[in-house]
């Protein structure tokens, strides 16, 4: 069970990292990219984000990209939180294919 000082950092990191990825998927027309989800270890050192992918076909594409540019993500994340956290949590990056599984879903039960 996480605890109240876990989910805020999550929340903050979530929040910082939906931001980063918002103003460098500009630059790529047809392309969206969110933090669905943060999670942070106990002793808030490491950080595992969902990310929701639109369209769902290019995520495994993006999310090589994210992790071949994690170090610059890392520190822009750093420079943006470094007053309000004391270490910079390392970043580990998993595709969130819920919204895929819910349309197969619904796919099925349409059959």
């Amino acid at each position: 069970m996480q605890e109240t000082r876990q989910n805020k950092v999550a929340r903050l990191l979530q929040k910082e990292l939906s931001l980063i990825f918002q103003s460098q998927t500009r630059m790529m027309h047809g392309v969206m990219v969110s933090v669905t989800r943060a999670k942070v270890s106990p002793d808030l050192s490491v950080c595992t984000a969902y990310l929701s992918v639109f369209p769902s076909e290019k995520a495994e594409e993006i999310l090589e990209n994210v992790n071949a540019n994690q170090k610059t993500i890392r520190y822009e994340l750093g420079t943006r939180i470094r007053n309000q956290v004391r270490i910079i949590p390392e970043l580990r990056f998993f595709v969130d294919d819920s919204l895929d599984y819910i349309d197969h879903i619904d796919e099925l039960l349409k059959k």
